[in-house]
């Protein structure tokens, strides 16, 4: 069989884990989310690999919007692969002056996309060490909760930055949000 050259998003059925999700590309390899065994790295020219065609999907092997968020969302979390937050459309193009107090020192303009861009990366790598936190082996359930509620005052401290988000599911939410 050729080698399959297949995106991010693609299903393929493979013989031996069966139905999966491509999350991941390297040069030679796939990262297929599998149903029953996890993430996998898998040659793109194994043979045990088939693409599959959407007239195909069975019940078992569709899957539903929602779930596909879930999924997506689950996985950028843990392969660092970055979620696309869109900027609020009044704030496209725009640009951010930070004027010193002393006036003769020159002012410094940002572009909001670029500042945008680190807000959230700074959100994704938060909600990345959350997920480490609750995973850690070593650490108490009490250090664990004492730690998550640091993050929540965090995300709390960063809720002013909620004016550049175009849609609210995206805010930061800090604890009266989490309550």
């Amino acid at each position: 069989m050729e080698q399959l050259v297949l995106g991010i998003g693609t299903r393929l059925q493979h013989t031996q884990f069966g139905p999966g999700v491509i999350v991941g590309l390297r040069y030679a390899t796939y990262l297929i989310s599998f149903i029953h065994h996890g993430i996998k790295e898998i040659d793109k020219d194994d043979t045990k690999l088939e693409e599959i065609i959407p007239e195909n999907v069975n019940e078992e092997i569709e899957t539903h919007s929602e779930i596909e968020k879930s999924l997506l969302k689950i996985l950028r979390l843990w392969n660092g692969v970055s979620e696309v937050v869109p900027l609020g459309d009044r704030w496209k193009g725009g640009t951010m002056i930070l004027q010193p107090g002393d006036s003769s020192l020159k002012p410094k303009d940002v572009p909001i996309d670029v500042f945008f861009h680190k807000i959230v990366m700074l959100r994704d790598r938060l909600r990345v060490m959350e997920q480490q936190i609750n995973a850690h082996k070593v650490l108490t359930d009490e250090d664990k909760v004492n730690m998550q509620q640091y993050i929540t005052r965090i995300y709390g401290t960063l809720t002013t930055f909620n004016v550049l988000f175009k849609n609210k599911e995206d805010w930061f939410t800090g604890e009266k949000g989490s309550e």
